[in-house]
């Protein structure tokens, strides 16, 4: 019998216009749970999210489907 087993993780990075420092405190506090609620809607796991003032990063998992 054979096994498989699938693993996809993606580092995703998304900047603000220019690099203009957009993302204030605030935003980021409200952005966070945002982007990882949208994977999730879409059957994705939501390993870290993050940024500073022009750019977010989000860790996703990704199922094999």
């Amino acid at each position: 019998m054979s096994h498989t087993y699938t693993s996809a993780h993606y580092h995703c990075v998304f900047s603000t216009k220019h690099h203009e420092p957009h993302l204030t405190p605030e935003l980021r506090q409200r952005l966070w749970p945002y982007m990882g609620g949208i994977a999730h809607e879409h059957g994705m796991k939501t390993l870290a999210v993050g940024g500073v003032e022009d750019h977010a990063h989000i860790l996703i998992s990704m199922p094999a489907k």
